[in-house]
């Protein structure tokens, strides 16, 4: 059974708190259907894929993919994430905010991250503005 304890350990150590921000500056189509994606994941090799299942039942929320690597010396792993903003808002955040993380490196991440699910949820990302802002945040991020 995991507890609060172990699942900080394990994000700190390998978990990814992180938004995809289109770069405003980049006029190339981009593919992505969203000018931000907010992410929060964790990807371990495939024999601890266990755990992730674990977490996913914890949290309640998100899914488990299976990640193929073909680089040499790799395994294949597996990536437990959540997407959905109303997730990361009234699970994942609060999680973190009450069971603070204790690398340095994961907290700065983790409080940017926070900064740009707020600039988010007040729309800043459908702006031109407030997308170039969001890009510079993103760019502090590990």
């Amino acid at each position: 059974m995991l507890n609060s304890e172990y699942i900080v350990g394990l994000i700190d150590g390998e978990g990814s708190f992180t938004v995809y921000i289109k770069n405003p500056k980049d006029r190339k189509k981009v593919e992505r259907r969203t000018k931000a994606e907010p992410r929060f994941y964790i990807k371990l090799i495939e024999k601890d894929k266990s755990i992730l299942y674990e977490l996913k039942k914890y949290f309640g929320c998100g899914n488990v993919y299976f990640q193929k690597d073909t680089r040499p010396n790799h395994q294949n792993c597996y990536r437990f994430e959540v997407t959905k903003r109303g997730d990361l808002e009234k699970i994942i955040i609060p999680f973190f905010k009450k069971h603070k993380l204790q690398f340095n490196s994961k907290k700065k991440d983790f409080y940017l991250f926070c900064q740009l699910m707020d600039k988010i949820k007040k729309g800043e990302h459908l702006t031109d503005k407030g997308l170039v802002r969001m890009y510079q945040i993103k760019q502090k991020m590990h």
